[in-house]
């Protein structure tokens, strides 16, 4: 799938969002090898660690269905600050590839990087 539509299934992942505390409404798009798409928001709770982010949110729900082999992520913010990946979200996406395509994106900004780049010497 072009990255373009990748982007656009983030944005409208966002939407969905549940932030009443932070009002940082994240979307995720998770494309398996197999062409699949797995979307996630965030969505936060009173106990902040309680949190889930939209990265794991799609990936849960991949491996929920059976599918573990990803190829790439976009990760959406309707924002200034870039949503790259917090560490849990870091650790969790090497569980299932070292080096995955991920592109984090905001009202101004597209950056590309893989998971190698953002989680160094990874568990």
């Amino acid at each position: 799938m072009k990255d373009e539509k990748l982007i656009n299934i983030a944005k409208n992942s966002a939407r969905n969002a549940y932030a009443p505390y932070s009002n940082y409404k994240v979307g995720a798009a998770l494309q398996t090898k197999n062409g699949k798409i797995f979307t996630g928001c965030n969505v936060e709770n009173a106990s902040y660690g309680l949190t889930m982010c939209a990265e794991r949110t799609a990936i849960f729900k991949a491996v929920s269905e059976g599918e573990k082999e990803f190829e790439k992520m976009v990760i959406f913010a309707d924002s200034g600050k870039m949503p790259y990946p917090c560490g849990a979200c870091r650790q969790v996406i090497s569980e299932f590839s070292k080096d995955m395509k991920i592109i984090v994106v905001n009202n101004d900004n597209i950056y590309e990087t893989n998971n190698a780049k953002l989680l160094p010497k990874q568990f």
